[in-house]
């Protein structure tokens, strides 16, 4: 790694290609301006539940595979944050779209959403702390810049907006504290990494990147098993 570059820089500046589709993809504008119509919403929070539950799976596999007591400590309680207070918040904020718990607890994960969680799992496994981070670290730090982003777009509207708790939820300093912590774990663990290795980290975080785009495309277009 070049001496004084750090590699989240790198990531961050690559992956721009791909946010930036993020950013402007329908759904998410729509959330933004307060025009995605609530059944769409509703499709996305359903599906967006069964992500999280195999989302902190990677929190538990970073525990079991961090070298040190507080690492350790982060990732769990990461990980009971995740299952014992944003789950739960999760459950109360779909509620008011006329989600109830049942309904949650029977979703079946689409394909793409399948096939995401799969591949961040099977990585995480099978690798390398710095592998775990490279798939946690898209999903936290994209959704941060996007609820930042949201949120300066549309200021001036935001009171009045069907999902303002959403934007104000991921625009938070408490939801970016992870992201930021999970930037500054992935600078330690490259510190002195060999190129090829880069290189490998920089491809899971571009593909949970680009699986990413394809969740939000997924829940605007409801898509489901074709047979």
């Amino acid at each position: 790694m070049t001496q004084g570059k750090l590699f989240t820089d790198r990531l961050y500046r690559n992956a721009q290609p791909i946010w930036n589709k993020n950013h402007q993809h329908p759904f998410v504008q729509g959330i933004g301006d307060g025009s995605l119509p609530i059944e769409l919403f509703a499709y996305y929070m359903k599906q967006d539940y069964v992500y999280l539950i195999e989302y902190s799976k990677l929190f538990a596999i970073g525990t079991q595979k961090a070298k040190d007591l507080q690492t350790m400590q982060k990732f769990s309680h990461s990980l009971h944050s995740i299952l014992h207070f944003e789950m739960d918040l999760h459950r109360k904020y779909a509620k008011e779209f006329g989600i109830s718990e049942e309904e949650l607890e029977q979703v079946k994960p689409t394909p793409i959403n399948l096939a995401y969680t799969n591949y961040m799992v099977n990585v995480s496994l099978n690798g390398s702390l710095a592998e775990v981070v490279s798939c946690l670290l898209p999903c936290a730090w994209d959704y941060w810049e996007i609820g930042k982003l949201l949120k300066k777009q549309h200021h001036h509207q935001i009171k009045s907006n069907p999902y303002s708790h959403w934007i104000e939820t991921y625009s938070s300093d408490e939801f970016g504290s992870v992201a930021l912590w999970l930037i500054k774990l992935m600078n330690q663990l490259t510190e002195g990494t060999r190129e090829h290795e880069l290189v490998s980290l920089e491809k899971h975080f571009q593909m949970t990147s680009r699986f990413e785009y394809m969740f939000w495309d997924m829940v605007y277009h409801q898509e489901e098993w074709p047979l």
